[in-house]
């Protein structure tokens, strides 16, 4: 078989996506907590505080707060070795400015990670997943300013000690070169410009981006360092929203556009944390977009001595680009691109290309050479129950199949890939859209858009084909 005995089969969520809970346990609000809900044609709202008539989902999502034992004991029954999650920022440090953590998030974590070992569930856990306390945002614009880096580690480092034995597997930032998008303003910095209200079109000041991006890739840096000195066992690992693209055609202008958009989405953040400093073409790209970076001496030395263990990734589709102005257009995760006339889509637009991780999955390894991680990998639909709850799957069960092929054509190829978490095992809160219609999981919830439900649990068809995938190692994908 191509895959090890311990590959990590398993699943993905967020906690501001999935947790809810949002004003117990002593949480405070982060930046997710003021997004309200939209559609794939109407987008979210970023409010500065609460608007009347508006539904903010993220604060309930699907309620694992109150279910993650049930959840957790879905997760075992699968068979899952391991779950990727995140640590909400501001059950630890509601403000992110005080001296010491607050011990019900703790509490709460911990009895996470209890009923995650008692399931034999390995966590692989991200410090940070499109949320940050909401008060640093208010006070210094969220990554924009220096001084986030020092409160960072911080929160880092607190968790890193209380959960030294519960925890092995870490990741610093999710999706850290979605800050290369103006979307990321919010989503992933915590920057709100002035006039920031449509999330899809947020003002945008390019510099101060990419320096709130370069304070995270130091804050980055900064963790894995801490994270080793506090267990040298940790594995902490980078985390790259892949959006591939390749040239609609052999237009030498769109091979050098495809080269173009690899290299400053795929390969500024990826050489920074794996090669411990900025790729040879930055400088060019800073020129051209009139950036001028605040780098120190200390930055250089913190990311040289903080590069990562390991590289993870999400992956969903990819796109096409091109020089023809005239060609139509499709959306994706964060980024659209040229329609690839070779390719279907899902309900939202995105292009379904397995092929296209086998792809990705050889660049990255013959860039890096060292051990690459799938954390996001999934399609969203918009799946209808049955009268009992049973849920008929099988767009998903085939989207899925294809993809796990595609991965071990890529390993008998060479690549070491060390593990696969299917991103949104229990149906949760979409990041661009803030639907719950847009579902994932294995596991349906019974939540809509409002929040409106029961959010009880049932089991999809592709929980019991997923169940079989990981009990065969990855040799049962009928």
């Amino acid at each position: 078989m191509p895959f090890s005995k311990d590959f990590l089969w398993g699943g993905a969520t967020a906690a501001n996506q999935v947790e809810g809970g949002y004003n117990e346990g002593g949480k405070g609000l982060s930046i997710a907590d003021m997004l309200t809900n939209g559609t794939h044609s109407s987008p979210r709202i970023i409010s500065r505080a609460d608007e009347e008539g508006c539904y903010y989902p993220n604060r309930t999502a699907s309620d694992f707060y109150h279910h993650y034992e049930e959840d957790i004991r879905l997760m075992g029954e699968m068979g899952f070795r391991s779950y990727r999650m995140s640590i909400a920022w501001t059950r630890i440090f509601p403000t992110g400015e005080e001296e010491e953590p607050n011990e019900e998030g703790l509490a709460f974590y911990k009895r996470v990670f209890a009923k995650l070992r008692e399931n034999h569930i390995e966590p692989v856990v991200t410090l940070s997943h499109y949320e940050m306390p909401l008060a640093l945002t208010e006070k210094y614009n969220g990554w924009a300013d220096r001084r986030v880096i020092g409160l960072f580690l911080r929160y880092a480092e607190a968790v890193f000690r209380y959960f030294k034995d519960d925890v092995r597997y870490w990741l610093t930032f999710n999706e850290i070169n979605c800050g290369c998008l103006p979307l990321g303003n919010y989503m992933s910095l915590g920057i709100r410009n002035e006039g920031t209200r449509n999330f899809l079109d947020q003002k945008d000041d390019v510099n101060l981006r990419y320096q709130g991006l370069h304070h995270q890739l130091v804050a980055s840096a900064l963790a894995v360092k801490a994270g080793h000195a506090v267990n040298p066992d940790f594995k902490i690992g980078n985390m790259i929203a892949m959006m591939p693209v390749y040239p609609l055609t052999c237009s030498p202008q769109d091979m050098l556009l495809y080269q173009k958009n690899w290299r400053e989405m795929q390969y500024y953040c990826g050489d920074v944390q794996v090669r411990g400093s900025y790729p040879y073409f930055a400088e060019k790209f800073w020129k051209d977009n009139n950036i001028c970076l605040n780098i120190t001496e200390e930055d250089r030395i913190a990311l040289k001595e903080g590069t990562v263990d390991f590289f993870s990734f999400s992956y969903y589709q990819t796109n096409c680009v091109t020089a023809d102005p005239s060609v139509g257009t499709v959306s994706g995760n964060l980024l659209g691109g040229a329609k690839n006339p070779y390719l279907q889509a899902n309900e939202w637009g995105w292009q379904i290309d397995p092929e296209g991780l086998r792809f990705t999955l050889n660049e990255l390894y013959s860039r890096y050479q060292i051990p690459l991680m799938i954390v996001e990998n999934g399609l969203g639909a918009k799946d209808v129950p049955e009268a009992d709850g049973t849920v008929h799957d099988p767009y998903r069960i085939e989207y899925l199949r294809q993809h796990i092929a595609a991965m071990k054509e890529a390993v008998e190829e060479g690549v070491d890939l060390m593990g696969y978490t299917m991103w949104g095992c229990i149906d949760l809160v979409s990041a661009s859209t803030g639907e719950m219609a847009k579902r994932y999981g294995f596991i349906y919830v019974d939540s809509d858009d409002f929040g409106n439900g029961t959010f009880a649990r049932y089991k999809k068809d592709s929980f019991y084909w997923y169940q079989k995938v990981i009990a065969s190692n990855g040799a049962d994908l009928d």
